[in-house]
C-alpha cells in the first residue's frame, strides 16, 4: 500500500498541468534576467560558515512554474580550498542525490577566517561571488543575474571572462575546451549511437574547470536531474547559465590554484579512483558478432599466431540464449566448451570478460533471472500504478532491476554467483555492463511492447549453423615469447513526463528510448530525479557482486553510463563511436575529460571504431593511439568488416610497435594509477596541466600527456605521414631515438611518420623505470628486468618513482617503492618495502642529453670499467651497465 500510495501521488502530480497560478504560454517571451530574484535575511553564523533565508524580492516571474517565496541558504567553508553552498526549500524536502549513491565528504577542516577562496554576497537583491584570496580575482559572480527557483526549473547564472577556458560538463564529443559562444551542454544520459557532436551522451558529470593564466578553479553542481548548461557570449560578455529541471542547488567551489590541485580537490568530493588489476592495462579484444565459442577461441589463437600480445578476450551478447542475461546458448556457446576455453586462457596467463546487460527478459520459465527476481516479490522498477514497467531490449519485452530496492543487491549478487561460478559456471575475470542509461528500443509512448518486439524482430534469430560438437579448441595453453536510508521527496512537480522547461535533449522526449520519467522506485523516488544515476548504481552493484565472487581481489568493470563519482568503482568506455577520422580525433578529448577532470581514469574508446567499416590506415593509426589510452580495447559491431589487429600487415605491425612501448612503460603507468588512487593526480593530462601559463596549450586536444611525462602526438589526418606538434618552452627527448627537441613554445612539423609509428616524447625532468622488453602477457611482463632512463630538464635535474605490488589484491600486505633523484650528474636510487620482487634487477641506466662522453662513472663510489659504459654521440646519451637488484639502493655518479 505504501508504494501504491506514493505512486498515486506521482500519477496525480503528473496530470496537474493546468491552473497552478502560472502562465506557461509566456515562457518564450519572459526575460529571466529581469526576474526579481531574492533578498537575503536572517543571516547567522554556523560552524565554518553561515546560513540565511532567501525571500522573493518582488512580483514572481513564474516562468516555468510558481516561484518559491522562501528558500534556505547554507554556506560552509569545508576546507581552505572548498566552499559548499546549498539552496533548498525549507518547507518541503525536495529530492537530493542520495548519500548512498554519492557519499558526501566527511572530513571538514576549513576555516572561514583564512580560506584560499571566499564567498561574498549582496543581500538585496541576493547575489554572490567566489573570489580568490591571493589575487582578488572573481571566479564566479551572479551579480545582475537573479536566482530563479521553481518546482521544475532552477536557474543560476554567472559572468565569465571573455573567451573563458571552460572544460568538462560531460559526457560529450565537443572539443576539450568548450566553445564559449552559444554552446549548450545538456546532461541527460541516453543511448547515443555514433556519439554525435554537441548532444547529450551516456554520462552525467556536472563539473567544470575554468583555467586562467593566474590559476585554475572548479565548480561542481551535485544534482542528478536533467539540465542545460549554457555558455554564451553577448556584446563581448561571456556567461555560464545552469537551467535545471528539479532537485536542489548543491554547489561545491574548488580553489585550485593549479589544474592538478583542482583535480585532487574534486577527487576528495567524488571519491578517489579505484585501483585496477595490473592486467587491466593490457590489450583487450572484443566484437559484437562472434557467432560461436569456436570463433572467439580462433581470435585468441590468431593473435598468438600474429605475435600480437593479447591480455584479455571479451564476448558481447552473442553468448546469450535468446539474448537473455545470465544464460548461454547451449548450441553456440555450450557451457562445457566455454569452461574449457576460459581454463585455457587462464593457463596462458590471459583473462576473459563477458557482457552483462541490466534488462531482464520477461520470459517466465525460460529466464531464471526473471523467475528468481519475481520470487523475491519483483525487484523491478514500477509504473505509477505499482505494476512492472516494461520496455524493449535485445531479448524482447524486459523489466529493469530497481537499484533502490533493498532486495536488488542480493538478487544481483546471486545471479553473478550462479552463472559465473568458478566451479560450475563461466569463471570471468571482469564484467562489462552496457545499455545502462537505461536504454530501451521501445518507441515512446511504448503502449504495446510485445507488438513492438515482434515488429522489431526481437530477440534476433541466429543466421549461421552452430559449430560441430566435436570441434577442438584452437587455443592451447602456451603463449608465444617475445623479444543510506532514503526518504520520499515531495517535489511539487506538475509534469514529469513533459516538464515545462524542455532541456536540449537529443531525443524528442525525456522518456524516449529509456525508462519513463514517472517510473517509481521502491523507496518512492522517481526516474525524473534518478535517471542519471541508473548506470552508476548498476556499476556499484556489479562491483559488489564481482567482489563477493573473488573476495580480496580488485574488480575490473567497464561501464557505458556513469554519474559523478563512478570512477571510485569502475572504468568507462566512450560508447558506440564510428570508424571515422573525426571519431579518432574526438576520442582524445573524450578520454581527457574522464581521466583528467571526472576522476574516471580507466577510460578509452573502441579502437578502430565500433560502427561502419574501418580502413587499414585508420586502424593502424588508431592501434598506436589506443596504446596510450588507459583502457585499450579493439571492439566493433556485428555488421562492419572484422578489424582485429592481425587482419592487415600494417595494422599488425603498428600494434606490435605500440604495445612494445606501452608494455615497457606499463609500470610507470601503473605507478601513476596508484598515485591517482592515493590523491587523485590524473593519469592522463592535457598540456596546460603542466604548462598552465602557456596560453597556446589551452585549446590543444590533439596531443596529451600519458602520466605527467610522456608526450603523445598522434597523426590525426587521413593518408598523411606528418603532424604539427606543439612543443612548450621545455626540453623533450624522442622516446625511441632519444633525440633532443628544445621546445620554444611553437609548433614543429614532424614528417616521415610511418603508419606503424606514433610520435612519443619524454618530457624533461623525469627518471623513467622501463621494462627492458615487452612480453605477450602482463604475467610474463612482471618477470622482465628494468632499465632507468634519466631525461634531465634544462637545469640538469630529474626525478621519478616506481610502485610495485601483487597487481590484484585490494589490500596489500607488502609493497615496493623506489624513488629516483638526479642532479649534478648524480643519480640516487632509494627503495623501501618488503614486497617480494624475486630476482628482478636494474640492468642499465641511460642518461639522456649528455653532450660528451663521460670521463669516469662510479657506482656506489666504485669506478666502473669502461666496458660497462657506452656513449652514443648521435643521440647524446650514455648507457651504463649497473646490474643492481631491484631491492637495492644505490648511487651512480659521472664526470
Amino acid at each position: 500500500m505504501r508504494l501504491e500510495k506514493r505512486a498515486l501521488i506521482v500519477l496525480l502530480l503528473s496530470s496537474v498541468i493546468a491552473n497552478v497560478g502560472v502562465v506557461l504560454a509566456q515562457n518564450a517571451t519572459v526575460n529571466v534576467d529581469a526576474c526579481p530574484g531574492y533578498n537575503a535575511t536572517n543571516v547567522s553564523n554556523i560552524r565554518n560558515g553561515f546560513k540565511a533565508d532567501l525571500v522573493l524580492a518582488g512580483k514572481a516571474c513564474n516562468v516555468y512554474g510558481k516561484d518559491y517565496e522562501r528558500l534556505s541558504l547554507t554556506v560552509t567553508y569545508e576546507t581552505d580550498n572548498r566552499i559548499h553552498m546549498k539552496i533548498v526549500d525549507p518547507s518541503n524536502s525536495r529530492y537530493e542525490v542520495p548519500e548512498s549513491v554519492f557519499p558526501r565528504p566527511k572530513s571538514w577542516d576549513g576555516n572561514r577566517d583564512s580560506p584560499n577562496i571566499n564567498f561574498r554576497y549582496t543581500k538585496s537583491p541576493f547575489s554572490f561571488s567566489i573570489t580568490r584570496k591571493s589575487t582578488k580575482e572573481v571566479l564566479f559572480n551572479t551579480t545582475g543575474y537573479p536566482l530563479v527557483f521553481e518546482p521544475q526549473y532552477l536557474r543560476v547564472k554567472t559572468s565569465l571572462p571573455t573567451n573563458a577556458n571552460i572544460y568538462g560538463l560531460g559526457e560529450h564529443t565537443n572539443s576539450f575546451r568548450l566553445p564559449s559562444d552559444n554552446t549548450v551542454r545538456t546532461l541527460w544520459n541516453r543511448d547515443a549511437y555514433g556519439v554525435p557532436n554537441s548532444t547529450n551522451l551516456y554520462s552525467d558529470h556536472p563539473v567544470y574547470f575554468e583555467h586562467r593564466t593566474t590559476g585554475t578553479h572548479g565548480v561542481f553542481l551535485l544534482n542528478s536531474n536533467g539540465m542545460d548548461v549554457k555558455l554564451q557570449t553577448v556584446n563581448g560578455g561571456t556567461t555560464l547559465e545552469y537551467n535545471v529541471i528539479g532537485g536542489i542547488l548543491d554547489f561545491y567551489f574548488l580553489a585550485g590554484p593549479s589544474p592538478v590541485d583542482v583535480a585532487k580537490q574534486y577527487a576528495a568530493i567524488a571519491g578517489l579512483p579505484a585501483e585496477i588489476p595490473y592486467w587491466g592495462l593490457g590489450l583487450h579484444q572484443c566484437r559484437w558478432g562472434y557467432k560461436d565459442y569456436y570463433e572467439v577461441a580462433q581470435v585468441v589463437a590468431n593473435y598468438s599466431a600474429a605475435n600480437i600480445p593479447l591480455e584479455t578476450m571479451w564476448t558481447d551478447i552473442d553468448y546469450m540464449y535468446e539474448r537473455l542475461v545470465f544464460t548461454n546458448d547451449p548450441q553456440y556457446f555450450p557451457l562445457a566448451k566455454m569452461r574449457e576455453m576460459v581454463s585455457d586462457l587462464h593457463a596462458r596467463g590471459q583473462q576473459y570478460i563477458m557482457m552483462v546487460d541490466p534488462a531482464v527478459g520477461v520470459k517466465p520459465g525460460v529466464s531464471g533471472a526473471y523467475d528468481r527476481g519475481q520470487a523475491l516479490g519483483g525487484v523491478w522498477m514500477k509504473n505509477p500504478d505499482g505494476s512492472d514497467f516494461h520496455g524493449l531490449v535485445w531479448p524482447g519485452v524486459t523489466v529493469w532491476p530497481d537499484w533502490f530496492n533493498p532486495k536488488t543487491p542480493t538478487y544481483w549478487e546471486n545471479e553473478f554467483r550462479l552463472f559465473f561460478d568458478p566451479a560450475t559456471g563461466i569463471d570471468i575475470d571482469g564484467a562489462w555492463i552496457d545499455m545502462n542509461e537505461p536504454a530501451s528500443f521501445c518507441m515512446y509512448p511504448c503502449s504495446d511492447p510485445s507488438a513492438e518486439a515482434i515488429s522489431q524482430g526481437l530477440p534476433p534469430s541466429r543466421t549461421s549453423p552452430p559449430p560441430a560438437s566435436t570441434l577442438s579448441l584452437p587455443i592451447g595453453t602456451s603463449v608465444p615469447s617475445l623479444t543510506s536510508n532514503l526518504l520520499k521527496r515531495d517535489n511539487m512537480y506538475t509534469n514529469v513526463l513533459n516538464p515545462p522547461y524542455a532541456i536540449h535533449h537529443a531525443a524528442d522526449n525525456l522518456s524516449a528510448r529509456t525508462a519513463f520519467t514517472n517510473v517509481v522506485h521502491s523507496n518512492g523516488l522517481i526516474e525524473y530525479d534518478t535517471h542519471n544515476l541508473y548506470g552508476t548504481m548498476m556499476s556499484s552493484a556489479t562491483r559488489d557482486a564481482m567482489a563477493k565472487r573473488r573476495p580480496g581481489l580488485r574488480t575490473f568493470i567497464i561501464t557505458r553510463s556513469t554519474f559523478a563519482g563512478a570512477g571510485a568503482k569502475v572504468g568507462k568506455w566512450l560508447g558506440d563511436n564510428l570508424s571515422t577520422w573525426w571519431h579518432y580525433r574526438s576520442s582524445i578529448a573524450g578520454m581527457l575529460n574522464f581521466a583528467a577532470l571526472f576522476q574516471v581514469p580507466e577510460v578509452g574508446s573502441d579502437i578502430c571504431g565500433f560502427g561502419d567499416n574501418t580502413t587499414e590506415t585508420l586502424c593502424a593509426r588508431w592501434a598506436t593511439l589506443g596504446a596510450f589510452n588507459p583502457f585499450y580495447r579493439n571492439h566493433n559491431a556485428d555488421t562492419p568488416i572484422p578489424q582485429e589487429f592481425y587482419r592487415w600487415p600494417t595494422v599488425a605491425q603498428a600494434a606490435r610497435n605500440a604495445i612494445d612501448m606501452r608494455y615497457r612503460l606499463l609500470d610507470y603507468f601503473y605507478t601513476a594509477f596508484h598515485q591517482a588512487h592515493l590523491d587523485g593526480t590524473p593519469v592522463l593530462q592535457p598540456l596546460w596541466f603542466q604548462y598552465p601559463k602557456d596560453a597556446n596549450t589551452y585549446g590543444i586536444d590533439m596531443q596529451f600527456l600519458f602520466g605527467e611525462s610522456i608526450l603523445v602526438s598522434p597523426v590525426t589526418q587521413e593518408n598523411v605521414t606528418s603532424v604539427s606538434v606543439y612543443f612548450p618552452n621545455d626540453i623533450f627527448y624522442d622516446f625511441k631515438s632519444y633525440a633532443i627537441t628544445n621546445g620554444a613554445g611553437a609548433t614543429v612539423d614532424l614528417s616521415k611518420i610511418d603508419y606503424t609509428e606514433i610520435p612519443v616524447h619524454i618530457r624533461g625532468g623525469v627518471v623513467l623505470p622501463l621494462r627492458v622488453s615487452s612480453a605477450y602477457t602482463t604475467k610474463q611482463l612482471r618477470k622482465k628486468d628494468f632499465e632507468l632512463v634519466v631525461a634531465p630538464d634544462r637545469s640538469g635535474k630529474a626525478s621519478g618513482s616506481l610502485y610495485i605490488d601483487d597487481g590484484v589484491s585490494i589490500t596489500q600486505a607488502k609493497t615496493y617503492t623506489a624513488r629516483y633523484t638526479y642532479s649534478g650528474k648524480q643519480l640516487k636510487v632509494s627503495t623501501k618495502g618488503s614486497f617480494d620482487v624475486g630476482g628482478l634487477k636494474y640492468c642499465t641506466v641511460k642518461v639522456l642529453g649528455v653532450q660528451s662522453a663521460p670521463s669516469s662513472v662510479s657506482l656506489n663510489g666504485h669506478t666502473l670499467a669502461s666496458s660497462a659504459i657506452a656513449y652514443n654521440s648521435t643521440s647524446h646519451s650514455v648507457a651504463v651497465n649497473v646490474t643492481q637488484a631491484l631491492t637495492s639502493s644505490f648511487t651512480l655518479k659521472w664526470t
